[in-house]
């Protein structure tokens, strides 16, 4: 079983200093639209961040076992909130626009690999939001 820490600072404010286990370290602060500071991370970016992220590196292993010859992979994620009416807000679904350029590769083999990226994606797996996968796919 593997864990995972992270340590967070307060630097005044609505900001804050984030270290993780793995020696990345970053600045952080609410959203402006909270009183928040722009150009650093949020954790709502953070959070659609994670998703992506994963999503990607599990996809390029699922890429390797099926032998498929990848050319290019780039993903835009997009994280939708829901307002709740106590005035909280959930992610109420995480869109996925993985563009996919393959090489000896039919499209059925790399919508094959996708499903499998989704279903061992430890991240994607985790969240209770909706996960729309919007795949553009050249061969």
């Amino acid at each position: 079983m593997a864990g995972y820490k992270t340590w967070v600072k307060w630097k005044g404010e609505h900001k804050g200093h984030l270290n993780c286990g793995n020696g990345a370290e970053m600045d952080f602060s609410a959203p402006p639209a909270l009183y928040g500071s722009a150009g650093v991370m949020t954790p709502e970016d953070a959070f659609v961040s994670a998703v992506n992220m994963c999503f990607h590196l599990v996809f390029l292993w699922t890429a390797e076992r099926f032998k498929i010859s990848l050319i290019s992979y780039e993903c835009e994620a997009e994280g939708i909130t829901k307002d709740l009416v106590d005035k909280t807000s959930i992610f109420e679904k995480i869109i996925l626009k993985p563009k996919i350029t393959v090489r000896s590769s039919s499209e059925s083999e790399v919508k094959r690999a996708i499903k499998s990226a989704e279903k061992y994606s430890l991240i994607i797996q985790s969240i209770k939001s909706e996960l729309i996968l919007e795949p553009e796919i050249t061969t």
